[in-house]
């Protein structure tokens, strides 16, 4: 996970001081990207211990459409639901019914029968219900892309990046969401590409950050998923992660 150091360490050199809706603060670049070679690995950051099924079962929450908080357990979106557990039509509801489209099995229709296609977007940032949403769309839209030797490859646009909670989080997640849909294309996975806008260190997080960067990464782990029927049918069991031996966990608070 150079990359991901290299961005931490700029941002504690070189980020912008700035204040934020939260009221903590941060040091932000704006315009930063990152890109993993998911051939060499899957990018589950190893610096600190993440809670893999965390991130599987928030993806597989968002891919099914839901936008309830009752369905997951103990996540950091409780922090934004109302007493119902009810967030507003956020990245479920914007991938599964945008206005009457189901983006995600569009996607997957435009994968299968045009692979050549530079329009396999989906995306989260509906302007006509921001206003309703508990938190609007940090990963706000994401293309794919099918190269000639059958890789897909996934670019992310993140318009807000919390580069020590958040961004390890939607790193393995949208890697993760790569090899879903490998797994029902039968292409192979490529490269996660991810555009950050807003990348930011909250400065309550600053000394956490500096005992990552003392670290020495571990070797990437690797990801499996096993045969499944339709994508609703998808469960964390699926999914098989060898190899993850990361560092101990180092918590910081979330910024709300």
């Amino acid at each position: 996970m150079i990359v991901y150091k290299h961005a931490l360490r700029n941002l504690i050199n070189f980020g912008e001081h700035r204040q934020d809706r939260t009221g903590v603060g941060t040091r932000s670049l704006f315009g930063e990207s990152m890109r993993f070679d998911l051939a060499h690995g899957f990018p589950l950051l190893g610096l600190r211990k993440i809670h893999f099924k965390s991130v599987i079962e928030e993806l597989l929450w968002m891919l099914r459409g839901e936008t309830n908080t009752n369905t997951l357990k103990a996540t950091i979106w409780d922090e934004w639901a109302d007493e119902n557990g009810n967030l507003g039509p956020i990245y479920g509801k914007q991938w599964r019914d945008f206005g009457g489209v189901d983006q995600i099995a569009w996607l997957l229709i435009s994968l299968f029968e045009n692979p050549n296609s530079r329009r396999h977007i989906v995306s989260a940032w509906n302007p006509a219900e921001i206003d309703q949403m508990a938190l609007p769309p940090c990963h706000m839209l994401f293309q794919c892309h099918v190269s000639n030797d059958k890789r897909l490859s996934l670019c992310l646009t993140q318009r807000s990046a919390d580069i020590y909670l958040g961004v390890p989080f939607n790193i393995a997640s949208y890697a993760a969401l790569v090899h879903i849909l490998c797994a029902i294309t039968g292409y192979k996975p490529g490269h996660l590409i991810i555009n950050f806008g807003d990348l930011h260190l909250y400065n309550n997080h600053i000394e956490q950050a500096q005992e990552l960067l003392k670290r020495t990464s571990p070797p990437l782990p690797s990801l499996a998923i096993k045969p499944f029927g339709v994508l609703e049918s998808l469960t964390y069991e699926h999914f098989v992660l060898t190899g993850y031996n990361p560092h101990p966990r180092l918590d910081a608070p979330v910024a709300v």
